[in-house]
Formats: C-alpha cells, sequence, structure tokens
C-alpha cells in the first residue's frame, strides 16, 4: 500500500486517513462503483492488505445495500460475496458489543448469530467453489468464534487457509483470540500458537506481534481478575520482556520489515502498548519512531475509552526517554 505524508502531531485512528489505497478505495465503495472497488483488491500486494481493506469496505457508512446488490448482478465473483459477508459479520459484532458474554442480553446474541449465519452461507459457497481464496477463509476463523463452533472447527479453517497461506498474519490473529481463555481457550495453546507463528514465520514479517498481543490478553483478564498493578507486574516478568525484544527484532524491527503497510501499524502498535503497559518507555520508543501518527484502536483501547489519547501520553513519554 502507498502510504500518505501525514501532519504531525495529531494521532491518526482512521487507517483511510495515512493509507492512500484505503482512500481510494473506501470512496470507490462510496460511488457504488464496482468495477474500481475490484480493481482497488487487485492492486494490493498482499492478503493480508485484502484482509485490512475488507474491514475498510464493511465499516464504510450506507455500504450494506451496494454490497448486497453487487453481490446478487455477480455470483461468480468471489470478491463481492466475500465483502458483503465482512459487512454482515461487522453488523453483526457491534449488535453484540465487545462486552463479556454475560453482559450480552439474549436478544443481542440472537440478532448477532442471524448475522454471522448468513454470512457463513455465503462464504461456505466462496470457500467451496475458490478453496484458495484467502480472505472468505479467514471470514470463517471470525464466524467459527462467534457461533461458538468451538477450539477444533476454528482450528480446522485456519489450517485451510494455511494450506495456502501459510503466514497470513490477520487469520493467525484471529485464531488467537479464539484460542484466549475468554473464547474458550487456554494461556498454554495461545501463547504457544503465537510463539510458533513468530518463529515460522519470515524475518521481517509482523507476526512477533503476536507474542505482544498474547501478553496484551493476558494482562487485561489480569487486571480484570486481580488489578491493574498484578497486571503489570506480569508484563514486567524478565520472560515477557524478553519475549517481546526477540520478537520485534525478528519482525517489525528487522531490516526486511516494511513500513508502508498497515499491517505493520497494528503489528507496532501491539509491541508499543505491551512495552508502555509495563512501563518499558524507550523500549516503546523504537515503535512509535516507527509509527509516528499512525495508530490503531486495537489494542490501545486496552489501556481506556479514549485510545488516541492513550497512545498521544504514551508516545510522548517514550520519545522523551527513547
Amino acid at each position: 500500500m502507498s502510504a500518505l505524508t501525514p501532519p504531525l502531531g495529531r494521532p491518526l485512528t482512521e487507517p483511510t486517513e495515512y493509507i492512500r489505497d484505503l482512500a481510494v478505495l473506501r470512496s470507490a465503495v462510496q460511488f457504488r462503483d464496482a468495477k474500481s472497488v475490484a480493481a482497488a483488491f487487485e492492486a494490493l500486494p498482499d492478503e493480508d492488505a485484502r484482509a485490512s481493506a475488507s474491514w475498510t469496505v464493511a465499516e464504510t457508512p450506507g455500504c450494506g445495500d451496494f454490497l448486497r446488490e453487487t453481490a446478487a448482478g455477480h455470483p461468480g465473483h468471489p470478491l463481492f460475496r466475500t465483502l458483503y459477508a465482512n459487512h454482515l459479520i461487522q453488523a453483526g459484532w457491534e449488535i453484540r458489543s465487545g462486552a463479556r458474554a454475560e453482559h450480552v442480553s439474549r436478544q443481542q446474541f440472537d440478532s448477532f448469530h442471524a448475522h454471522l449465519r448468513h454470512a457463513e452461507v455465503l462464504l461456505i459457497d466462496v470457500c467451496a467453489e475458490y478453496p484458495a481464496y484467502a480472505l472468505a477463509w479467514y471470514l470463517r476463523i471470525t464466524t467459527a468464534r462467534g457461533l461458538e463452533l468451538g477450539q477444533g472447527e476454528a482450528r480446522r479453517r485456519y489450517e485451510r487457509l494455511a494450506e495456502y497461506h501459510p503466514h497470513h498474519y490477520s487469520g493467525q490473529s484471529q485464531l488467537l483470540q479464539q484460542l484466549c481463555p475468554k473464547w474458550g481457550g487456554s494461556w498454554e495453546a495461545a501463547e504457544g500458537f503465537a510463539r510458533a507463528c513468530a518463529e515460522a514465520a519470515p524475518e521481517g514479517g509482523p507476526q512477533g506481534a503476536l507474542v505482544a498481543v498474547a501478553q496484551m490478553e493476558r494482562y487485561l483478564e489480569i487486571q480484570r481478575d486481580q488489578n491493574t498493578r498484578a497486571a503489570e507486574t506480569y508484563l514486567r516478568e524478565p520472560i515477557q520482556h524478553t519475549a517481546l525484544l526477540h520478537a520485534a527484532a525478528r519482525s517489525v524491527l528487522h531490516p526486511a520489515a516494511r513500513t508502508d503497510s498497515f499491517t505493520y501499524v497494528g503489528a507496532h502498535s501491539a509491541f508499543a502498548t505491551a512495552h508502555s503497559a509495563a512501563g518499558r518507555h524507550a523500549d516503546a520508543a523504537p515503535h512509535f519512531r516507527a509509527l509516528g501518527d499512525r495508530t490503531t484502536e486495537f489494542p490501545w483501547g486496552y489501556l481506556g475509552a479514549d485510545h488516541s489519547a492513550v497512545f498521544a501520553r504514551h508516545r510522548k513519554t517514550a520519545l522523551a526517554q527513547g
């Protein structure tokens, strides 16, 4: 993806503000230009970029009717059916909200599951017709989690994706969520998966950030079950610190890493968040320098509701010390 040159200072939390390809894509959706949408996806450099772009489409206000009509008008084209499915998934998760299951109403769950089942019908057909179509398999890992199909089914779907795309970072990120205890997994499974993906990936890939995400997930659980001090103590353990430094050196801080991809914005954000939460501001500094003003809601939202303000505060501290 080609990058815009943003003004310094204000945190940019919307990817279309700093990734030109995504801004062009969103404009095409808003103008209901199916040909330009397809061309924009074709021009993206890899499957992780397409996964990111699919959420840009799904989150575009008013896109539902356009995607439904375009999918119906192009029955042999996997992209539009998959994008419409992504929109249904996005709409369903908005209804469910990000709350823990015990705080979600029965009505919310029913509507959420209805959206995901509709998406599943579309995605099953796409995967049957195009078994190597990464975007559809990636989204089916998400629907498996939302429909509570279990660890085995989620892994099966990831393995089908990995047959054709063995280092699909977006798919790995989705399965990592499924492997966490909050979705029926275990820390042994989640952390083991994150480490395995990080070590197996080519040097310079974003997969090392999975180690940081796993640590932040555990931090959040400890914070909820005990308190913030206990959660910070966990992050400050030498074994966690060493794991982050090793993962970053092999991934986003490696000379082969790219700097113009939205995937790497999220990856650097994961490392910066984990180091910041642990109070290791000097270690966070290289990630903030790589980010500039670019940031993401996840996982900065784990440190406060106003993720933009959280990012800005920690960036100021880190760059002053680092």
